[in-house]
């Protein structure tokens, strides 16, 4: 079973773009319990689009969820970067602040996510990092289990090994992607189910569903550019069997449908929601003696 979220999620939510701003001007549906947006899309920005960006985050319960700060990086953390981030995230009362398990620049920025080595040294490397960012911006972080596409160069370890061993190390919390693992378990050829058991439940504090591109070489890629599929919805329904229910949202950044075929998406998150919680409360009779 998870922890009791102490960040106050709860339910089913939707990854916020500025596409979507209009369908939810004058009406937020009851089935988006909570938003997420990219601090890097959101920092600094004024004008009528702030004014209705901070309508939303002091109505609506907010996560940020970051792209660039690249936590296992050679380059050192961008100091700057992260005090105008904790001011973003303090004037908008975020309830949690997440990044992926990768990196993504090194004197400058590669505009993608890398996997890290899975090394003992990258463990190290990068649960510093995490602590060195959890003390700047006052609060904890999760990570996010992130796609990849080539094998890390150098590995002593696999990937479950790898996560597992930085968020023990940094004590940190798990944004648990299950779409990502679906992608990396074809990709890389492993099983998802058996990947899942072996996370830490107790530190997930909430969690992604997402689509993806097939190629036709039958390489996957994490586009979040289509419907969630329903191995993807199966690993999601273990996710909950085996941890207890947590806040999982959709994710989607290009070809965005209307707000309508979006939400069919997040309203089946809540009725997995729902239907997980009953059969959890639901007493198991099998070896009641009459």
């Amino acid at each position: 079973m998870t922890l009791s979220n102490p960040f106050g999620l709860a339910g089913s939510g939707l990854g916020l773009r500025r596409a979507l701003l209009p369908a939810l001007k004058n009406n937020i549906p009851d089935s988006i319990a909570f938003f997420e947006v990219s601090p890097e899309n959101w920092v600094g920005v004024g004008g009528h689009l702030g004014k209705q960006f901070r309508s939303l985050t002091e109505r609506h319960r907010f996560v940020a969820h970051g792209l660039a700060l690249s936590l296992g990086g050679p380059a050192p953390l961008d100091t700057i970067f992260l005090s105008e981030l904790k001011q973003f995230l303090d004037h908008h009362a975020f309830a949690l602040y997440t990044e992926h398990l990768s990196f993504c620049s090194d004197e400058g920025h590669f505009y993608d996510l890398y996997p890290i080595p899975f090394t003992e040294k990258a463990v190290k490397h990068v649960a510093r990092r995490i602590r060195q960012t959890q003390e700047i911006l006052e609060r904890p972080i999760a990570l996010e289990n992130a796609s990849y596409y080539v094998q890390p160069p150098q590995a002593e370890m696999d990937e479950l090994t790898f996560i597992n061993a930085v968020l023990a190390e940094a004590d940190c919390y798990l944004h648990l992607d299950v779409n990502n693992i679906y992608v990396n378990s074809v990709n890389h050829g492993y099983d998802p189910f058996e990947f899942l058991r072996g996370l830490p439940g107790e530190r997930v504090v909430y969690g992604h569903v997402a689509g993806h591109d097939l190629q036709p070489s039958g390489l996957i890629i994490d586009t979040h550019g289509q419907n969630t599929i329903e191995p993807v919805w199966n690993l999601l329904a273990e996710a909950y069997r085996r941890f207890g229910v947590f806040p999982t949202l959709v994710e989607r950044d290009s070809n965005i449908p209307p707000m309508a075929d979006l939400l069919i998406e997040v309203e089946r998150i809540r009725d997995l929601q729902n239907s997980h919680r009953l059969y959890l409360s639901t007493p198991d009779l099998s070896e009641v003696v009459a």
